[in-house]
């Protein structure tokens, strides 16, 4: 790997510190990984009393707090992430976030979840622009700029930008099964409404001059187990060869009451400007795999430019094909070592992560989470999300993915795609 990039990880929020093996964000290349932060008072490092609003106050005051330590201002969120325990508390979570974006709003997805640590009602993460990369010691591209955008042939919403783009990845608006004409969820099941979420997404990359084969990871959230299969199914549609990283995630509950919400990162090979739009996909898609681990469909690592999105991994043992017996700590173990497998499939190791995210059947496990976790990350340096959920496929106990560097980029136009 070549020194042109360098992982950059900081706890710039000392009080917020303490709350678990991670770093509060790592940065690499031009995009800042921040935890998800919940609603805990630095001061005592508690969560905070009060309702729904108090601790959404406070999640953004922390998200805040951290970036701005790190010189950078709330506009250069591309993503904010919310997960709630109570989708009826989206409006006044809604009335909070206007306070944080005025004017500029970013990529967002929202969804309800079973459980988040510490009992809190709501959980915010956030992905931030990096402009001045993080060569060592010196600047790198101060002048790239963030560009968000919205089209009339999917749908809009004054709380989000349908994609917003920084340096060689557009961050879309997790889509919903709305119809643009009418504004609301359409009729049907899981897989119309799937296929509703797939055209937005369409939609939307077409009004900016991309494909779908330029997604590179894929998140589905449904609010039943069952419907994912249903949804991977309908996505495959979309992708009959080169199949994006793929995370599944079943929730209590999703906005407007959809049964289903897709979540696309796209390539964004002319960058923004300065850049020429002439560039415009010179740094490939390179889809990879390798037989160390389960499972082959879906591409197991998706490099772009400076970033690998492994994705999701249950506890399978890649000899059996079967999911590992035994307890959280065994199956937390073999999440990672297959995470750790496919990072040196491709000449990674786990040093290179600088996200993860965690799914638990049982919000209580963190401790033991983090006990096996440790032995992958002793000095915690990945930013982190960890929310609870309903059920996981297999009835397993975990699920984890993970987002890579991947300091020597990707290779020119010339050079094939390998799925």
């Amino acid at each position: 790997m070549s020194n042109f990039n360098a992982i950059s990880s900081k706890n710039p929020v000392s009080a917020l510190q303490g709350m678990g093996p991670y770093s509060q964000t790592v940065a690499f290349s031009h995009y800042n990984n921040l935890a998800a932060q919940l609603p805990i008072d630095p001061a005592s490092g508690k969560i905070v009393a009060g309702g729904i609003k108090n601790q959404a106050q406070q999640c953004f005051e922390n998200i805040k707090a951290i970036v701005e330590g790190i010189h950078h201002t709330m506009d250069d969120i591309v993503r904010i992430s919310i997960f709630v325990q109570n989708i009826a508390d989206i409006d006044v979570v809604d009335e909070v976030f206007s306070t944080f974006f005025q004017g500029y709003v970013p990529a967002r997805t929202t969804a309800a979840v079973a459980a988040l640590p510490m009992q809190a009602l709501i959980q915010v993460e956030a992905l931030v622009s990096h402009g001045e990369g993080t060569i060592p010691g010196a600047p790198q591209a101060g002048d790239l700029v963030k560009v968000a955008r919205n089209t009339d042939q999917a749908p809009t919403s004054p709380l989000s930008t349908q994609t917003v783009a920084f340096s060689h990845y557009n961050n879309l608006t997790a889509q919903l099964p709305i119809d643009s004409k009418t504004g609301k969820i359409i009729d049907g099941g899981v897989k119309e409404q799937a296929n509703q979420c797939l055209s937005n997404i369409k939609a939307i990359l077409e009004s900016i001059n991309h494909v779908m084969d330029d997604v590179v990871r894929v998140t589905i959230f449904a609010t039943n187990l069952s419907d994912l299969q249903t949804a991977k199914e309908v996505l495959e549609t979309s992708y009959p060869g080169y199949v994006p990283a793929l995370t599944t995630v079943a929730v209590s509950a999703l906005p407007m009451g959809a049964k289903v919400q897709i979540e696309a990162v796209v390539s964004h090979g002319d960058g923004t400007p300065p850049q020429s739009p002439d560039d415009a996909r010179n740094i490939v898609i390179k889809a990879q795999g390798t037989d160390d681990t389960a499972e082959r469909r879906y591409s197991q690592t998706v490099a772009f430019s400076h970033y690998n999105h492994i994705a999701a991994q249950l506890a399978f043992d890649p000899k059996t094909g079967k999911m590992v017996t035994g307890d959280i700590k065994k199956q937390t173990e073999q999440c990672l070592n297959n995470i750790k497998a496919i990072l040196e499939g491709v000449n990674h190791v786990m040093d290179d992560v600088v996200k993860i995210n965690i799914a638990l059947k049982d919000i209580a496990d963190i401790d033991a989470v983090n006990e096996a976790y440790a032995k992958f990350f002793p000095a915690g340096v990945p930013a982190r999300r960890i929310i609870g959920v309903s059920a996981l496929p297999g009835d397993a106990l975990i699920q984890i993915d993970a987002v890579a560097s991947n300091a020597e980029g990707t290779p020119p136009k010339a050079a094939s795609v390998s799925a």
